[in-house]
Order: structure tokens, then sequence, then C-alpha cells
């Protein structure tokens, strides 16, 4: 018996709903966004850290663990010069920062969801008492 004869009479009665951002990743980038440091928001949304920093990672966050050197490593083993144990190695960092390295090498962030993490963490003028004393970019010019 094929596919096609056990899948034979089936219909779609129901339609997928868009459910936005999912509930975790929500309270990662809600935990972060209050001040949270990446392990802190990874406990508050109950995921493992390496799991809030990839969602951080898609949203714009620079949090790669790899130094220059290591991700240089992790694109040679990408590209078959050297083996994963070999590389795991030479990179000298742990299998969780591993992992999280060949992620960032194999994965843009998000651009429409930089804006938005961008807009999430700005400090409010009105909340920020010392908002007058610090210097723009513009300042420096």
């Amino acid at each position: 018996m094929g596919l096609s004869s056990i899948a034979a009479g089936l219909e779609v009665t129901a339609e997928q709903r868009d459910r936005g951002v999912a509930t975790a990743d929500g309270t990662v980038v809600e935990a972060y966004a209050e001040g949270a440091d990446l392990g802190r928001a990874a406990a508050v949304a109950d995921v493992a850290a390496t799991t809030a920093a990839k969602t951080l990672y898609l949203l714009g966050e620079p949090v790669d663990p790899l130094s220059p050197t290591a991700r240089r490593v992790v694109n040679d083993w990408l590209v078959g010069e050297i083996s994963r144990t070999e590389a795991e190695t030479l990179t000298g960092v742990g299998p969780s920062e591993f992992a999280l390295g060949v992620y960032v090498a194999t994965h843009d962030p998000i651009p429409e969801a930089e804006s938005v993490v961008a807009d999430a963490l700005a400090v409010d003028p009105d909340a920020d008492p010392l908002y007058d004393a610090r210097s723009d970019l513009n300042d420096l010019v």
C-alpha cells in the first residue's frame, strides 16, 4: 500500500492560523529588553540558553560566542577541510558554544525583526534621567 492509497479521501478541514512570535521567543525578548542577561532571559522563558541565544541572534542581537579565529575554523569544517572533532578542538569552546557558533555561521538574522528588537531595547528619553547628559554620534563629528 502506497502513500497515495493511504491519503485517498483525505481533505483539509481547518485553516492554520498565524500566531506571530512563539510564546517562548516573546518571553525571551521581553526579559532581555527588561535588562536580563541571556542566561536569565532563557530561565524566565524556560528554554535552554542556546535556544534563547538563537532567538536573539535571529532578531539581530550579536550573540556569536566564537572568536574570529574560531569562526574561521568553523568555516573550514563547514566546507569539509577539517573534521568536526578537529574543529571542536581547535575552537577551544564547549559543545553548546560550538553549536551556537555553527548556527550563527549558517543562518542570517531576520532583517525585518531587527528593527522590532531595536525599538524594544531603545531607551525612552522621558524615562532616562541621564538622557541629556549623553552625547550623540552627531556630537562626535
